[in-house]
């Protein structure tokens, strides 16, 4: 990591009353200073100023605060000015920066300063990226958790065990049976079997996970003219679809997100699923298949009129519509809806809820899994297997399998130190050797 000191924009882009503006590198006392024109200041108290550039001229009212190394985001000295939100502004002020010296940031580069600083790891800084993602309230909860190091605490709980049990495993073949704990062999692999228990229940939880910070996939299929773009204008609130008597009128999926119980929600209208000879529809129908394959939750639209035979799998709710024309018997299992009369719907809607929170349950109580870490707690559990399946009194080979094991969860905090097993073998183990 270098020692230019750089800056950015910390707060969104556009017009606004305010602007922030971020600064971070060493020895940034005598900059500070001559922001504000005072010699002596108090850390993270803000302070009104008149900026000037180098020809003494006006830039803007400020107000500057100083963070001291390494009471800052970054581990650096950090200066924030907030300016007011104008382009003309902050152009004027990032020339100024420029020419005293600084340079503009490059994307995540505070982040990256943090991590270098041990004031993030690597756990940390997935959470703040979801979190900045965050659309509903359980994305921001979930992220929030992330972020402040509750994934990282269990993380390294994790390693921490797993170093401890290849350090002992390690010792088993260089000391005598009394100068090691009794019946180590035993405790090292019920640990180690608890390990891989608790990581492959947290991998379990990676759709769920997924739902969560990415949003919960509904599409809604069926045949054609059964009302499913109808449905999907009414559960958005806007006439998003085409509405037409002519079957085969939506020939592409149709998104939209919603805030349901909030949780986010990416909502497909699909085309109708029939023999086509066009080859626009075609591609249409082939396109629902494909939504219908990621989905989450797909709902099966039928005409209440129309009987069907087809039973929901785990992920189908069957939906019947036109109730208001159906002057049958109407089943309790089954879901009936009108988006004529609206007869129906907040039932759907409640279904639709119950389905969501059983997909996430649990799941915000753990480790928000995403892609990078779930491939490696997913290498993690494969050496707690194979170390499991290593044969008796292999000692070595059981504690080379946890020392791989903890190497990914270092990957995934973006610690690792090989030194460390050799060093739990003495301080943990208090041989005295």
């Amino acid at each position: 990591m270098n020692n230019e000191t750089i800056f950015a924009l910390s707060s969104g882009h556009g017009k606004s009353g305010v602007a922030v503006i971020r600064i971070s590198g060493t020895n940034l006392k005598y900059i500070f200073s001559k922001f504000i024109n005072k010699k002596i200041f108090t850390p993270r108290h803000a302070y009104f100023a008149n900026l000037k550039d180098s020809s003494n001229y006006l830039i803007d009212q400020v107000i500057c605060v100083y963070f001291e190394a390494p009471q800052s985001f970054t581990g650096e000295d950090v200066i924030e000015i907030h300016s007011h939100g104008a382009q003309a502004v902050i152009e004027k002020i990032f020339n100024h920066l420029q020419s005293l010296g600084m340079r503009m940031a490059t994307p995540g580069e505070f982040s990256k300063r943090a991590f270098y600083n041990n004031k993030m790891d690597l756990a940390d800084i997935d959470g703040l990226a979801a979190l900045l993602d965050a659309q509903t309230d359980k994305q921001r909860q979930s992220a929030l958790k992330s972020m402040i190091g509750t994934d990282s605490k269990q993380y390294d709980t994790w390693r921490n065990q797993m170093i401890e049990i290849s350090a002992y495993a390690a010792a088993i073949l260089d000391y005598s049976e009394d100068e090691l704990p009794q019946n180590i062999n035993k405790t090292i692999k019920e640990k180690t079997t608890k390990l891989y228990k608790e990581i492959d229940d947290t991998i379990s939880r990676y759709t769920a996970v997924r739902a969560i910070r990415s949003g919960f996939n509904i599409t809604l299929a069926g045949p054609v003219n059964v009302g499913k773009s109808s449905l999907f204008n009414l559960m958005v609130g806007s006439s998003r679809a085409i509405v037409s008597d002519i079957p085969g009128t939506t020939r592409d999926v149709v998104s939209a997100q919603l805030d349901i119980d909030g949780y986010l929600v990416n909502l497909s209208d699909t085309a109708g699923i029939r023999e086509a000879t066009d080859t626009v529809e075609k591609i249409g129908i082939e396109k629902t298949i494909s939504e219908m394959e990621n989905a989450d939750l797909v709902l099966h639209v039928f005409e209440a009129t129309e009987k069907t035979d087809k039973k929901p799998t785990e992920k189908e709710l069957i939906v019947f519509n036109k109730s208001d024309l159906f002057k049958g018997k109407k089943s309790k299992e089954d879901i009936y809806i009108s988006t004529k009369t609206g007869e129906g719907i907040d039932n759907l809607m409640k279904t639709i809820k119950d389905k969501i929170h059983d997909l996430t349950n649990n799941a915000e109580s753990g480790i928000a899994v995403n892609a990078r870490t779930k491939a490696l707690l997913t290498d993690a559990a494969d050496e707690l297997k194979k170390a499991l399946n290593a044969p008796d009194e292999n000692y070595d080979i059981f504690s080379e399998h946890v020392r791989r094991a903890a190497d990914n969860i270092g990957k995934i905090l973006g610690t690792i130190t090989a030194a460390e097993v050799m060093d739990a073998t003495f301080s943990q183990l208090c041989l005295g050797k």
